[in-house]
């Protein structure tokens, strides 16, 4: 069985997410995005590990699913062509500042428990070594390694892996406080790590690039901080559902049933580029070797960025594919595509609402966006949203590249598209 997992997300318990991130909102929005198995995030805060306790039951191995009650207070806005299952695995994730080689790292990661036993002997650790009530996701004087150790000895089937490795200022290989190889960050336990997450601003192609990275499984998730944003990264698996099914598909080079990924085009990602965001000043890693890594605009270091940082590093040209390469499609999520057909903000009324007829009336945005016939599409929204969802499948769009905490800027269509298609319509 194909599914879809997103494992990187929080709750209302993390700083800057939005209240509506509880268990029957991520079950309701993984319905209408096509997402069969989500993170719960945040395990390790109290009164979030709490509710978890309260509102899931045990589905299959290492699974949950919500109980009927909570599983109710969302049917009602609920699609029918939405409906399906969904499973929740619980995650976590673990901001660590440190020193290390007399350089402060502050790296992200992403930690899996296979159940409440082994959770519960991850928070009470973690909750004696710092604060863990004041954020989800907790920031920790503790080294990368010392954690990796502390979530291996909960359980042998709990592991970690590294969050969105390239972003500059919080991550394993990021410019600003990582490191250049992961055996750096994990010294004496880096054999446990199989896994690594590629982030917003990065795809597999552009990590197939470096040798180093071949041993591990690339994984992508959303990160999302509100319910809406659940899938627009996420790892496509096939075969039952169970934790154990996924940690042998991440762990196990012979496994086959990690099958691909769905990813941002990264130059969407807020650091693909680098960049002053002060000066708004974008620039390829090109100019910056010409500025010296000054903003032209201020005379200040730019943040370096992805794309920059994989070149620093990278042992091989563009193209190559890395033994454990997986397949990867690169997408928008529905509403910006229909915002840039229509020539409004996604957030507008008539926006959501044709999100919403078109999920009421086609199935899940996941299947619109890669599997649903363009002509059923049509039906729905109009020839150019169908127009657009063709062109992003066949990676035809325009970005210009986020950079410096800035996300990068998408066009699909040009105004004079828009303005013909609008007097077709009242033409006709």
């Amino acid at each position: 069985m194909k599914f879809y997992a997103d494992v990187h997300i929080h709750s209302h318990y993390s700083r800057a997410t939005s209240k509506s991130l509880n268990l029957e909102s991520l079950s309701l929005w993984a319905q209408l995005k096509g997402i069969q198995v989500v993170g719960t995030g945040d395990f390790v805060h109290p009164k979030w590990l709490e509710e978890l306790k309260q509102k899931l039951q045990p589905a299959e191995d290492g699974l949950f699913k919500l109980k009927p009650a909570y599983e109710a207070v969302t049917r009602q806005e609920l699609p029918k062509a939405c409906q399906g299952p969904v499973r929740f695995m619980l995650s976590c994730e673990i901001s660590n500042i440190y020193k290390r080689q007399d350089k402060v790292r502050k790296v992200h990661h992403l930690v899996f428990a296979p159940g409440f036993e082994a959770a519960s002997k991850i928070q009470a650790r973690l909750g004696a070594i710092g604060n863990i009530s004041s954020d989800g996701r907790p920031i920790l004087g503790l080294d990368s390694r010392d954690l990796l150790e502390i979530v291996l000895e909960s359980d042998p089937h709990s592991y970690l892996v590294p969050a969105h490795i390239w972003t500059p200022w919080f991550s394993v290989l990021g410019s600003k406080s990582g490191f250049d190889r992961i055996e750096d960050c994990f010294a004496d336990l880096s054999s446990h790590i199989f896994a690594l997450e590629t982030g917003l601003s990065s795809d597999p192609l552009m990590n197939w690039r470096l040798s180093r990275m071949d041993p591990y499984a690339l994984i992508s998730n959303s990160d999302a901080h509100s319910p809406q944003k659940l899938g627009r990264e996420s790892t496509i698996y096939d075969m039952d559902f169970s934790y154990a099914g996924i940690y042998r598909a991440l762990s196990d080079p012979k496994d086959k049933g990690l099958i691909g990924t769905v990813e941002f085009f990264p130059e969407e990602g807020k650091y693909h580029y680098d960049g002053h965001r002060q000066c708004q000043t974008r620039l390829h890693p090109k100019d910056t070797i010409t500025q010296k890594g000054l903003c032209p605009q201020c005379g200040k270091p730019v943040t370096v960025g992805v794309m920059s940082r994989v070149e620093e590093l990278a042992d091989h040209p563009e193209g190559r594919k890395s033994p454990r390469g997986r397949p990867y499609y690169s997408l928008i999520p529905l509403p910006e595509i229909i915002a840039d057909a229509r020539g409004m903000g996604q957030n507008s009324g008539a926006v959501q609402r044709l999100f919403m007829e078109l999920l009421s009336k086609v199935g899940n945005e996941m299947y619109i966006l890669r599997d649903a016939p363009l002509e059923e599409i049509q039906r729905t929204a109009g020839s150019l949203i169908a127009e657009g969802i063709r062109r992003v499948r066949s990676g035809k769009v325009e970005i210009a590249a986020g950079y410096d905490g800035e996300f990068g800027t998408i066009k699909i269509f040009s105004p004079k598209e828009r303005k013909t298609v609008k007097e077709q319509i009242l033409l006709f």
